[in-house]
C-alpha cells in the first residue's frame, strides 16, 4: 500500500457513556466529554444517540415529547461553540421538535468552524418491544446523505438503520468515508442468557459488513447503563462502541459497562486504496437491481 499523505489521517472520537433522567445533566456530561476527546486529539466526534435522556422509547408516553427541541436550538448552539472552540467536527444526535405533532430521531452535523452543516432524520424507524419508535419519530424524509467536513466526507445514520445495506449503500456512493452511527441498543434482561451473544455478534457483524461492502471506515457509538424509565425489566445496554476498517477489521472497541472515549486515528487514504483494488462499486450491476424498489418480489 502506497504511503499516505499527512493530510489523510484524521482521529475519530466515540462518546459512550450513561445516561441520567436529567436532561440538563446529560448535556453537560458529553459537551465535557466531547471537550475530552477533542483534548485527546480527535478530529471527528460523535454521541451516542439520543444522549440528552434516557431512552424513553421503552413506553408510548406523550410527556416524552417534552424532551424534544428544535434544530437549530439549544443544544446544537451548545455543540456549534465547541466545535469553533476545539476545531472539531461534531455528530450530535437529538430528539427533533420540527413543528407541532411532527418530530424526529435527528442527528445534527457541525463542522469545525462550528456551522451547522445539515441533518439527517432517521430514516428506519422500529416498533418492537421497548423499542416503541413509531410512536415518536416521523420517518427521515432528508434521503441518505454525505457532508464534506473540514477533516473528510461523513455519512450518517441512525441505530435501526444499521441493519440496512441499503442506507449504508446510498451514503457511501455520495462519496462517505466514514460511515458513523449514533445508537442505543442492548439486551431484554429475560433474553440475554439465551439470546445475548447472538444479538450482539449479528449487531457487530452487519455494521462490520458495511464496511467491507463499501470499502470504507465504520464508526458505532453506543450507550452503556441499565435504564427502566418505564419500570419494568428495562434494557442493559451493551456499549462496545467501535470503529471497523476498510476491511471490516476491528480497530477499536469498548467495553460493555464501561463510560469510554474511543478515539482512534484511521487513514482516509485507504478508502481510495481499498475501492480501487476491490471494486466492489465499480462492478455492481445497476441494470438488475430494479426489484429493490418493491417490498418483495414475485
Amino acid at each position: 500500500m502506497k504511503q499516505s499523505a499527512r493530510g489523510s489521517l484524521v482521529t475519530l472520537g466515540l462518546i459512550q457513556t450513561r445516561c441520567s433522567s436529567n436532561p440538563r445533566v446529560n448535556l453537560e456530561r458529553t459537551l465535557a466529554l466531547a471537550a475530552r476527546a477533542a483534548r485527546s486529539g480527535a478530529q471527528i466526534i460523535c454521541t451516542q444517540e439520543l444522549f440528552r435522556s434516557q431512552y424513553f422509547c421503552q413506553s408510548e408516553d406523550y410527556e416524552n415529547f417534552k424532551l424534544a427541541e428544535p434544530i437549530p436550538g439549544p443544544t446544537t448552539r451548545a455543540f456549534q461553540k465547541l466545535a469553533r472552540q476545539h476545531r472539531v467536527v461534531v455528530i450530535a444526535s437529538l430528539f427533533e421538535k420540527r413543528a407541532a405533532g411532527v418530530y424526529h430521531n435527528t442527528a445534527a452535523i457541525i463542522d469545525a468552524d462550528g456551522s451547522l452543516l445539515g441533518t439527517y432524520r432517521k430514516m428506519h424507524i422500529p416498533d418492537d418491544p421497548l423499542y416503541y419508535e413509531k410512536f415518536y419519530f416521523t420517518p427521515g424524509d432528508l434521503g441518505f446523505r454525505a457532508w464534506q467536513t473540514r477533516y473528510g466526507k461523513i455519512g450518517v445514520l441512525i441505530c435501526w438503520d444499521q441493519w440496512y445495506p441499503e442506507g449504508a449503500r446510498l451514503t457511501a456512493l455520495q462519496g462517505a468515508q466514514v460511515l458513523f452511527y449514533p445508537t442505543a441498543i442492548g439486551w431484554h434482561p429475560a433474553e440475554k442468557k439465551s439470546h445475548g451473544v447472538k444479538q450482539h455478534s449479528a449487531w457487530e457483524l452487519i455494521q462490520r459488513s458495511h464496511a467491507v461492502a463499501n470499502g470504507c471506515f465504520v464508526a458505532v457509538a453506543n450507550r452503556i447503563g441499565h435504564e427502566r424509565p418505564a419500570g419494568g425489566e428495562g434494557i442493559e445496554f451493551w456499549g462496545q462502541s467501535f470503529v471497523a476498517g476498510t476491511s471490516g477489521e476491528l480497530l477499536a472497541k469498548a467495553s460493555h459497562n464501561r463510560e469510554e472515549i474511543l478515539v482512534v486515528p484511521v487513514d482516509l487514504a485507504q478508502v481510495d486504496t481499498i475501492r480501487t483494488h476491490w471494486p466492489f462499486l465499480r462492478d455492481r450491476r445497476i441494470d438488475a437491481y430494479n426489484g429493490l424498489t418493491k417490498r418483495l418480489i414475485d
